[in-house]
């Protein structure tokens, strides 16, 4: 689940985005203040736009914001007001986390890629990474999916040259941390740092 902001840009709407699907499958419905925005082929609520959003609530930012329990919580007591009685339910773990590399092999469709398996607390994701750094052994940032980049890209399950990826292990500019190098490749981390611990920047 990720949340946007944004009064200056683009007014008072909250927009609430649950899972992305392709822009012809969208259906929308209207009640209120609110549109929900859902799969026509599934039915399924893939997210919400909330207008005179300050009306409820002093929201604040200019981007995504912080999403924590109280936030749903707000979300969802706007959704009841507006006769939407599907509560939100939201992942609440951490989306940039500390991840190890445990093997790195040679993508079978592309020279310049490689697929990783990455340790990142509790599971290992498969990982497809162009960085020409990457190595068995070290320890990377990693944001998963639902993750929002500085850049505002969000971070989802896809397929490159036909291997799945799930997440994106991250270089010091992509997390625009201050003096990052602008020659490609990871930001690799020293030993203190724990696999799965959240990554703060």
């Amino acid at each position: 689940m990720n949340v946007f902001y944004n009064r200056e840009g683009i007014g008072d709407v909250l927009l609430v985005s649950l899972k992305p699907i392709p822009a012809e499958e969208r259906a929308f419905v209207k009640r209120g203040d609110v549109v929900r925005i859902f799969s026509e082929r599934s039915g399924e609520t893939v997210g919400y736009n909330i207008f005179s959003a300050s009306s409820y609530h002093p929201f604040s930012g200019s981007g995504p914001l912080d999403v924590d329990e109280e936030l749903v919580g707000v979300i969802n007591d706007i959704l009841a007001k507006n006769g939407f009685d599907e509560p939100i339910e939201a992942d609440l773990s951490p989306k940039f986390v500390v991840g190890y590399v445990k093997e790195k092999t040679k993508h079978p469709n592309a020279d310049k890629l490689s697929v990783c398996q990455v340790d990142v607390g509790g599971e290992v994701l498969q990982i497809v990474c162009g960085a020409p750094n990457v190595a068995a052994g070290q320890k990377v940032v990693v944001a998963k999916i639902g993750a929002v980049m500085p850049s505002g890209l969000v971070i989802q399950e896809s397929e490159l040259r036909g291997v799945r990826s799930s997440g994106m292990i991250c270089s010091a500019r992509e997390l625009g941390l201050p003096n990052a190098p602008q020659e490609k490749g990871i930001l690799v981390l020293s030993d203190e740092y724990e696999v799965g611990q959240p990554f703060v920047f």
